[in-house]
């Protein structure tokens, strides 16, 4: 059974806390006990006794007392068909940065969408994330068509446009539906109040979208996490390279390449477990041994022999700040490319780019939070990456405060 991992966004009370209650309530994913507590806090907010779904995925205090979502929540559950990481990021400007962080890993986004507002700035704000963080398929929730009347002309009036909106993003993979949270309506079961919709209910969507074909079995890229030395009787002369397949195929007899170093072998088997297999592909986690002994460390790449990635000290980057500090060129941090890191300075910043239209702003003033820059890099050592277009895994990194130690930037290569 695979794994659908996707994100919720859009405006302030959008509803999106709410559909993610309804999805979990409706496809009975609520322990008796969770259940209990969720009446009893909703009949804390109302005496109508209605169940506030979205008491579900709002944590914290201050998000329960507001009523607002502030940082990411994720939510877990699973239908016979199979299983969901739902990841609920906050609709508020100034949380842009935990949208950002909710979406790195996402292969889907629901962008909700209140009926009765259209396409606002929020929506074009998500849309160009998904955009940049190049979130293979989009789905767009028109929720609160209870409050509409159920109308079809609502409907098809914001698919126009935000059509507008994903044709100028590049967005590829669009899909609508009406629904309504609150109610239910479209969400796991069939709307009776919108008879002229004709397609999926939005769960059943999330079940059958195919994630599968997002998935590069092309493009050779593993990176080694750990270099395994047993050194035992029975496993004196073992050596082997555990880590995550990024993307493309490995198998016995390819012909690799170990990068930075350039040293070229072959490799002996691929394993999970002391078993050995036939061929290992992303995203499974693998041992890899080769036919000769040679000085590997962790953050190495094992790549194809003739697929090479980019080796560049010189690195064109898209930053997304998310550090409260102003970012300023000559800036120092560590640059942590999954397993690898490596000091880097960052040399100059080209322009901003405006998340409201993508077009290209002078930077005349500090790089702050929630703002997002063209820059160039400059690492002490040659790092191995791919474009981030090109591949996700291997073409994102972050900034780390050297001081601090906290995540200041996610880094998008070009």
């Amino acid at each position: 059974m695979n794994i659908l991992r996707f994100i919720t966004a859009g405006s302030v009370d959008d509803g999106k806390s709410t559909l993610i209650g309804r999805l979990l309530y409706d496809s009975k994913s609520i322990l008796a006990d969770q259940l209990e507590q969720l009446e009893k806090s909703s009949a804390k907010k109302n005496d109508k006794g209605e169940i506030d779904l979205a008491l579900l995925t709002d944590g914290l205090r201050a998000e329960r007392e507001q009523g607002i979502t502030i940082d990411v929540a994720y939510r877990y559950f699973t239908t016979p068909v199979r299983k969901f990481i739902i990841a609920d990021a906050p609709g508020h400007v100034q949380y842009t940065r935990n949208m950002i962080t909710g979406a790195s890993n996402a292969e889907l986004i629901i962008i909700l969408i209140d009926a009765r507002q259209g396409v606002v700035e929020q929506t074009r704000r998500h849309s160009i994330i998904a955009s940049l963080l190049k979130i293979p398929h989009v789905v767009v929730a028109i929720n609160k068509m209870d409050l509409v009347d159920f109308s079809q002309d609502v409907f098809n009036n914001i698919i126009i446009d935000y059509s507008k909106v994903a044709a100028q993003l590049g967005l590829k993979d669009v899909k609508f539906f009406p629904i309504s949270a609150l109610q239910g309506d479209n969400i796991v079961e069939r709307s009776e109040h919108m008879s002229w919709y004709e397609g999926p209910t939005l769960l059943q969507f999330l079940e059958e979208v195919p994630v599968e074909n997002d998935i590069n079995l092309n493009d050779q890229r593993f990176q080694v996490q750990y270099v395994i030395r047993p050194q035992t009787e029975d496993l004196h002369d073992y050596r082997g390279y555990a880590g995550k397949v990024q993307s493309g195929i490995f198998k016995k007899g390819d012909k690799i390449k170990i990068l930075p170093a350039g040293i070229e072998s072959t490799i002996e088997s691929v394993e999970i477990g002391g078993k050995e297999l036939s061929e290992a592909f992303a995203p499974q986690s693998v041992v890899i041994r080769l036919t000769d002994d040679i000085d590997i460390s962790r953050g190495d790449a094992i790549v194809g022999r003739d697929q090479g990635p980019e080796l560049k000290s010189e690195l064109d980057v898209v930053l997304c700040w998310l550090d409260e500090k102003p970012l300023q060129p000559g800036n120092k941090y560590y640059l942590q490319h999954n397993a690898r890191t490596v000091r880097t300075v960052v040399r100059n910043l080209e322009h901003k780019i405006d998340v409201n239209t993508l077009q290209p702003l002078e930077v005349s003033t500090p790089v702050t939070l929630n703002e997002v820059v063209r820059a160039k890099l400059k690492t002490a050592a040659p790092v191995v990456y791919d474009s981030y277009e090109n591949s996700q895994t291997n073409g994102a990194a972050i900034l780390i405060d050297e001081t601090s130690n906290s995540t200041v930037a996610a880094v998008l290569f070009q």
